[in-house]
């Protein structure tokens, strides 16, 4: 049986009902943390009160990894040694993981065990509503209610044309805030989403907003934040590792840098979730194959934005390639090499 103090922990997210789920999975004597930071060599624990460095053993560190990794936001189990060092003994499965695959297609996970994610979306000139579906699809796939923050709301003309927008393009249901980071008064709309053990998650690309936004609901400045290019208004990263922080009003929120290519982890049924417009219109169509590209008597065309469709299908597409095995993958990269040398060989026979 684990050791915890319910009343602190409840401070970074421990809720009954997640206590049950642990208590049924532990198999050590050990005590109960939430982790708050993951580096190279040790973690961070947090208690409620105090975070703690703690090491791991090459072996269970290689073990974690092909696991997909240690995340902020797991609860784990740790001991302490006689010589006053920590040791994590056991990492507890998460209620959900955020996952995204990398350049290779193997998944990492982001964060674990989350209530909200607050997708963050400046409204300047670096405004992307592929970008967001793409974050939209990513949490949803992780059974994470997403919270669509449109930043900086003061530097807009009209923002309300812009959240008309954003609604237009997703699901009628999605939740949709203007604001602007810097006021605590207008980052008071997220108040629902703030209550005692809820955690948070903050995403979006660099310069969005999200370290000011962070420090408002803090009301602190812990994270560091930067200026944008005036010609896009895209940012740097100025926060560089994913980190957990309790909030004044119970909730704690999990930071996170920023993304530029995001290939989210999904499958073709979770996908279909998260655009369940073009699917429920798909049963109208007159042919049940359609592909809502040319075929007549299609009913998603005339009613679907075309920029939506086309990112449907991109994400489609890479849904499809992230379920192949490794040997499906070589396979189909041979037959697009066995084409362009074909091609290439044609252009030279015309060309000569």
């Amino acid at each position: 049986m684990f050791t915890f103090d319910f009343s602190r922990l409840a401070t970074i997210g421990l809720t009954p009902v997640l206590l049950q789920n642990l208590l049924q999975q532990a198999q050590c004597d050990s005590s109960l943390f939430r982790v708050s930071a993951v580096h190279r060599d040790a973690v961070l624990l947090h208690d409620g009160e105090h975070e703690r460095r703690c090491r791991l053993a090459s072996s269970q560190w290689q073990a974690l990894q092909a696991e997909e990794g240690l995340a902020v936001g797991d609860w784990v189990l740790a001991a302490c040694d006689p010589a006053g060092d920590w040791w994590l003994q056991q990492r507890l499965e998460p209620v959900n993981a955020l996952l995204r695959r990398n350049s290779h297609g193997q998944r990492q996970r982001i964060a674990s065990n989350i209530d909200t994610a607050l997708l963050v979306m400046g409204l300047d000139g670096d405004f992307n509503l592929r970008r967001l579906e793409r974050f939209v699809s990513m949490v949803q796939a992780a059974d994470i209610t997403p919270v669509i923050v449109l930043s900086k709301a003061d530097q807009c003309a009209d923002p309300q044309a812009s959240m008309q927008a954003v609604r237009q393009r997703l699901p009628a249901a999605m939740t949709v805030l203007a604001l602007n980071g810097n006021d605590a008064a207008s980052c008071g709309q997220l108040a629902p989403w703030l209550g005692q053990g809820q955690t948070l998650i903050v995403l979006g690309s660099s310069g969005v907003g999200k370290s000011t936004l962070s420090n408002t609901l803090l009301g602190e400045a812990c994270q560091q934040t930067g200026a944008v290019r005036a010609d896009d208004s895209r940012g740097r990263h100025t926060t560089t590792a994913r980190s957990l922080h309790r909030l004044p009003g119970g909730a704690c929120l999990i930071d996170t840098p920023g993304v530029r290519t995001l290939q989210p982890d999904l499958d073709e049924v979770a996908l279909a979730d998260s655009f369940d417009d073009i699917a429920r219109l798909a049963k109208q169509c007159q042919f049940r194959d359609c592909q809502h590209q040319h075929e007549p008597g299609c009913a998603v065309r005339p009613v679907v934005d075309s920029d939506r469709l086309h990112n449907y299908f991109k994400l489609l597409r890479e849904a499809r390639r992230g379920s192949e095995s490794l040997l499906q993958r070589k396979a189909q990269q041979a037959v697009w090499k066995r084409r362009s040398k074909a091609l290439r060989q044609k252009q030279k026979l015309l060309r000569d």
